[in-house]
């Protein structure tokens, strides 16, 4: 697992949906340094945090874990070429 490619997909889905890692943190129950640190591949979510992660944003759980598979293109070029 790639937990800086995780991190770069999350931040991307979560600005798309407009919210700012303190929103993201306060609809998951969770302080938004572990947003920080996942964005910045430092950490990924627990099972429990990435089932309701995965909702929030309106993605699948494989979406976020096997990204590399599962990526159109205009997001492997957002990810890939930061």
């Amino acid at each position: 697992m790639d937990y800086i490619r995780i991190g770069k997909f999350i931040k991307m889905k979560r600005q798309e949906k407009g919210f700012t890692q303190y929103t993201l943190a306060e609809k998951l129950y969770i302080s938004r340094e572990a947003v920080s640190k996942w964005e910045r591949g430092v950490s990924i979510p627990d099972t429990q945090v990435l089932i309701r992660l995965a909702e929030i944003l309106g993605v699948t759980t494989n979406d976020i874990l096997l990204i590399d598979q599962n990526l159109t293109k205009k997001e492997a070029v957002t990810i890939y070429e930061e």
